[in-house]
Protein backbone atom coordinates (compact mmCIF):
# COMPACT_ATOMS: atom_id res chain seq x y z
CA UNK A 1 0.00 0.00 0.00
CA UNK A 2 1.40 3.59 -0.75
CA UNK A 3 0.85 6.54 1.76
CA UNK A 4 1.53 10.26 1.08
CA UNK A 5 3.97 12.22 3.10
CA UNK A 6 1.57 14.41 4.36
CA UNK A 7 -0.27 10.94 6.17
CA UNK A 8 3.21 9.84 7.35
CA UNK A 9 3.91 13.19 8.70
CA UNK A 10 0.29 12.88 10.36
CA UNK A 11 0.83 9.63 11.72
CA UNK A 12 4.53 10.52 13.34
CA UNK A 13 2.37 13.33 14.82
CA UNK A 14 0.63 11.15 16.71
CA UNK A 15 0.35 11.46 20.89
CA UNK A 16 1.58 7.99 21.66
CA UNK A 17 0.12 8.20 25.04
CA UNK A 18 -2.84 8.59 23.67
CA UNK A 19 -2.34 5.64 21.17
CA UNK A 20 -1.85 3.55 24.21
CA UNK A 21 -4.38 4.38 26.11
CA UNK A 22 -6.66 3.59 22.92
CA UNK A 23 -5.70 0.03 22.64
CA UNK A 24 -6.46 -0.46 26.50
CA UNK A 25 -2.17 -0.33 27.73
CA UNK A 26 -1.69 1.11 31.30
CA UNK A 27 0.63 3.82 31.66
CA UNK A 28 1.92 6.27 35.06
CA UNK A 29 3.05 9.84 34.65
CA UNK A 30 6.57 10.56 36.12
CA UNK A 31 6.86 14.53 35.81
CA UNK A 32 6.08 15.55 31.90
CA UNK A 33 6.87 11.80 30.95
CA UNK A 34 5.14 8.49 30.64
CA UNK A 35 6.03 5.03 31.84
CA UNK A 36 3.89 1.91 29.92
CA UNK A 37 3.74 -0.69 32.50
CA UNK A 38 4.48 -3.80 30.12
CA UNK A 39 7.68 -2.04 29.59
CA UNK A 40 9.03 -0.43 32.53
CA UNK A 41 12.88 1.11 30.63
CA UNK A 42 10.78 3.08 28.33
CA UNK A 43 9.63 6.64 28.72
CA UNK A 44 6.79 8.19 26.75
CA UNK A 45 6.72 12.18 26.20
CA UNK A 46 4.24 13.35 23.29
CA UNK A 47 4.93 11.95 19.93
CA UNK A 48 8.90 10.80 21.28
CA UNK A 49 9.74 7.97 22.92
CA UNK A 50 12.61 6.36 24.42
CA UNK A 51 13.90 2.93 25.55
CA UNK A 52 16.46 3.16 28.57
CA UNK A 53 17.45 -0.56 28.34
CA UNK A 54 18.60 -0.70 24.61
CA UNK A 55 19.61 2.98 24.47
CA UNK A 56 17.22 3.87 21.64
CA UNK A 57 13.79 5.60 20.61
CA UNK A 58 12.47 7.63 17.95
CA UNK A 59 8.81 8.93 16.69
CA UNK A 60 5.49 6.82 16.60
CA UNK A 61 5.88 4.52 13.85
CA UNK A 62 8.84 3.26 14.90
CA UNK A 63 7.19 2.44 18.14
CA UNK A 64 4.43 0.75 16.53
CA UNK A 65 7.00 -0.96 14.64
CA UNK A 66 9.05 -2.11 17.65
CA UNK A 67 6.35 -2.67 20.07
CA UNK A 68 3.12 -4.01 18.28
CA UNK A 69 5.32 -6.09 15.74
CA UNK A 70 3.58 -3.71 12.51
CA UNK A 71 5.12 -2.89 9.24
CA UNK A 72 5.89 0.34 8.12
CA UNK A 73 2.25 0.71 6.50
CA UNK A 74 0.42 -1.05 9.21
CA UNK A 75 1.73 1.40 11.48
CA UNK A 76 0.63 4.52 9.96
CA UNK A 77 -2.45 2.87 9.36
CA UNK A 78 -3.16 2.12 12.93
CA UNK A 79 -1.53 5.66 13.66
CA UNK A 80 -4.14 6.87 11.83
CA UNK A 81 -6.96 5.21 10.97
CA UNK A 82 -6.48 5.82 6.99
CA UNK A 83 -6.47 3.21 4.17
CA UNK A 84 -3.37 3.41 2.57
CA UNK A 85 -3.92 3.92 -1.73
CA UNK A 86 -2.73 1.23 -4.43
CA UNK A 87 0.66 1.93 -5.47
CA UNK A 88 1.56 3.82 -8.49
CA UNK A 89 1.73 1.51 -11.84
CA UNK A 90 4.63 2.66 -13.03
CA UNK A 91 6.37 2.69 -9.79
CA UNK A 92 9.77 1.42 -9.75
CA UNK A 93 11.43 -2.24 -8.43
CA UNK A 94 13.18 -0.91 -5.13
CA UNK A 95 16.34 -2.58 -4.62
CA UNK A 96 16.82 -5.38 -1.85
CA UNK A 97 16.73 -3.93 1.51
CA UNK A 98 19.46 -6.41 3.45
CA UNK A 99 22.86 -4.43 3.46
CA UNK A 100 21.47 -0.97 4.55
CA UNK A 101 20.62 -0.32 8.30
CA UNK A 102 20.23 3.04 9.26
CA UNK A 103 22.71 4.51 12.09
CA UNK A 104 21.74 3.97 15.50
CA UNK A 105 20.15 7.56 17.09
CA UNK A 106 21.82 9.59 19.62
CA UNK A 107 19.54 10.13 22.78
CA UNK A 108 18.88 13.10 21.93
CA UNK A 109 19.50 15.78 18.59
CA UNK A 110 20.82 18.62 20.31
CA UNK A 111 24.47 18.34 18.76
CA UNK A 112 22.75 18.28 15.55
CA UNK A 113 20.33 20.52 16.13
CA UNK A 114 22.75 23.24 16.75
CA UNK A 115 25.46 22.31 13.67
CA UNK A 116 22.08 22.90 11.29
CA UNK A 117 20.93 26.05 13.20
CA UNK A 118 23.81 27.74 14.97
CA UNK A 119 26.40 26.32 12.35
CA UNK A 120 24.78 26.36 9.30
CA UNK A 121 22.53 29.22 10.16
CA UNK A 122 19.66 27.02 9.08
CA UNK A 123 16.06 28.36 10.89
CA UNK A 124 14.94 26.09 13.78
CA UNK A 125 11.25 26.21 12.18
CA UNK A 126 12.80 24.20 9.02
CA UNK A 127 14.99 21.45 10.68
CA UNK A 128 12.18 20.96 13.74
CA UNK A 129 10.08 20.10 10.65
CA UNK A 130 12.34 16.86 9.57
CA UNK A 131 13.70 16.23 12.75
CA UNK A 132 10.25 15.70 13.87
CA UNK A 133 9.27 13.52 11.02
CA UNK A 134 12.21 11.48 11.51
CA UNK A 135 14.19 12.24 8.22
CA UNK A 136 17.13 13.97 9.93
CA UNK A 137 18.69 13.08 13.36
CA UNK A 138 21.96 12.09 15.26
CA UNK A 139 23.72 9.46 15.44
CA UNK A 140 25.09 8.28 18.82
CA UNK A 141 28.27 7.12 17.77
CA UNK A 142 30.16 10.27 16.40
CA UNK A 143 27.21 12.75 16.57
CA UNK A 144 26.85 13.16 12.92
CA UNK A 145 23.54 14.56 11.49
CA UNK A 146 21.70 11.85 8.99
CA UNK A 147 19.46 13.00 6.55
CA UNK A 148 17.62 9.84 5.28
CA UNK A 149 15.73 8.99 2.03
CA UNK A 150 12.71 7.01 1.76
CA UNK A 151 10.61 4.78 -1.08
CA UNK A 152 7.13 5.76 -1.66
CA UNK A 153 5.78 3.74 1.00
CA UNK A 154 8.22 5.81 3.48
CA UNK A 155 10.65 2.91 4.28
CA UNK A 156 14.37 4.25 4.79
CA UNK A 157 16.31 3.36 2.01
CA UNK A 158 19.33 5.72 1.81
CA UNK A 159 21.19 7.48 4.36
CA UNK A 160 23.62 10.09 4.12
CA UNK A 161 25.98 11.41 7.63
CA UNK A 162 27.54 14.79 7.48
CA UNK A 163 29.84 15.42 10.17
CA UNK A 164 28.99 17.94 12.44
CA UNK A 165 32.92 18.99 13.04
CA UNK A 166 34.85 18.90 10.11
CA UNK A 167 33.88 17.95 6.94
CA UNK A 168 32.93 14.38 7.14
CA UNK A 169 31.08 13.26 4.41
CA UNK A 170 29.11 9.39 3.67
CA UNK A 171 26.73 7.96 2.40
CA UNK A 172 25.65 4.66 4.89
CA UNK A 173 26.61 1.59 3.50
CA UNK A 174 24.01 -0.10 1.51
CA UNK A 175 21.95 3.30 0.45
CA UNK A 176 19.85 3.34 -2.74
CA UNK A 177 20.56 7.06 -4.36
CA UNK A 178 17.02 6.29 -6.06
CA UNK A 179 15.96 7.36 -2.46
CA UNK A 180 17.68 10.27 -1.65
CA UNK A 181 16.55 12.75 0.33
CA UNK A 182 13.82 14.68 -0.11
CA UNK A 183 10.47 15.97 0.32
CA UNK A 184 7.55 15.00 -1.59
CA UNK A 185 4.52 17.70 -1.38
CA UNK A 186 1.44 17.68 -4.03
CA UNK A 187 1.94 20.20 -5.95
CA UNK A 188 3.84 20.06 -9.79
CA UNK A 189 7.28 21.77 -9.15
CA UNK A 190 9.83 19.49 -7.96
CA UNK A 191 13.17 21.88 -6.91
CA UNK A 192 16.77 20.02 -7.03
CA UNK A 193 19.92 20.62 -4.72
CA UNK A 194 23.16 19.34 -4.66
CA UNK A 195 23.16 18.31 -0.94
CA UNK A 196 20.56 18.13 1.50
CA UNK A 197 21.65 21.48 3.62
CA UNK A 198 21.04 23.08 0.43
CA UNK A 199 17.73 22.33 0.59
CA UNK A 200 17.26 23.53 3.93
CA UNK A 201 18.98 26.64 2.95
CA UNK A 202 16.27 26.70 0.49
CA UNK A 203 13.43 26.53 2.47
CA UNK A 204 14.48 29.28 4.91
CA UNK A 205 14.33 31.90 1.53
CA UNK A 206 11.17 30.55 0.55
CA UNK A 207 9.03 29.16 3.48
CA UNK A 208 5.44 30.50 2.34
CA UNK A 209 3.43 26.89 1.65
CA UNK A 210 6.63 25.14 1.01
CA UNK A 211 4.97 22.11 1.88
CA UNK A 212 3.16 22.31 -0.99
CA UNK A 213 6.06 21.25 -3.44
CA UNK A 214 8.51 18.88 -3.76
CA UNK A 215 12.34 19.15 -3.23
CA UNK A 216 15.40 16.40 -3.74
CA UNK A 217 19.05 16.99 -2.75
CA UNK A 218 20.90 14.94 -4.81
CA UNK A 219 23.64 13.57 -2.89
CA UNK A 220 26.26 14.24 -4.87
CA UNK A 221 24.90 12.20 -7.37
Amino acid sequence: MYYTQEQIDRANQADIVSFLQSQGEQLTRAGQEYRWKRHDSLTIRGNKWYRHSQSKGGAPIDFVMEFFGKSFTEAVELLTGEKGAAPPPDRPSPAPLSDFRLPPRSTDNRIARNYLTAARRIDEDVTGFFFSTGDIYEEAAHHNAVFVGRDEDGVPRYAHQRGTAGSFRLDVKGSDKAFNFCYRGEGERLFVFEAPIDLLSFLCLFKKEWQKQSYLALGGV
